[in-house]
């Protein structure tokens, strides 16, 4: 591993791995209302990621917030196949529990580092979930090497 590399470590929500770029948001995310699943942006209007796309990306953010919604609409995004790679969050709740459950992506919780301080939009990410580690490859120090 190289010197670029940070490793978390936290709790299994859905087992599986997988690779991709992070998106970052240190705001919650609704479900009902919130998103586009068919593009797979979000749509609040004071979110600060309005109209970005989590599309294949690793989804680093504090949790869930609205109603029950939440497992309707992302797994609509399953569906269609705008969901993300993976979800990487702070703040275990029902509602963000079973939207992982059925977009059947590879999420991770109650790490030992908080993501939200060590992960930047555009790091480059393996979460490996069934066994709770997150390998962040930092992209200031990727880009510059």
């Amino acid at each position: 591993m190289s010197v670029n590399t940070v490793v978390l470590r936290g709790r299994k929500v859905v087992g599986g791995v997988a690779e991709g770029e992070e998106m970052v948001t240190r705001q919650t995310i609704s479900g009902w209302g919130g998103i586009n699943p068919m593009a797979g942006t979000i749509t609040e209007t004071r979110h600060e990621l309005r109209g970005v796309s989590f599309k294949d990306k690793i989804l680093v953010f504090p949790g869930a917030k609205g109603s029950s919604g939440w497992s309707a609409v992302f797994h609509m995004t399953r569906l269609a196949g705008t969901a993300p790679k993976a979800m990487l969050f702070t703040e275990m709740t029902t509602k963000v529990a079973l939207g992982a459950v059925v977009m059947r992506v590879p999420s991770v919780t109650d790490f030992d580092k908080n993501p939200l301080e060590l992960i930047e939009t555009g790091d480059w990410v393996k979460v490996d979930a069934d066994r709770g580690i997150v390998e962040v490859r930092k992209a200031a120090l990727r880009t510059g090497s």
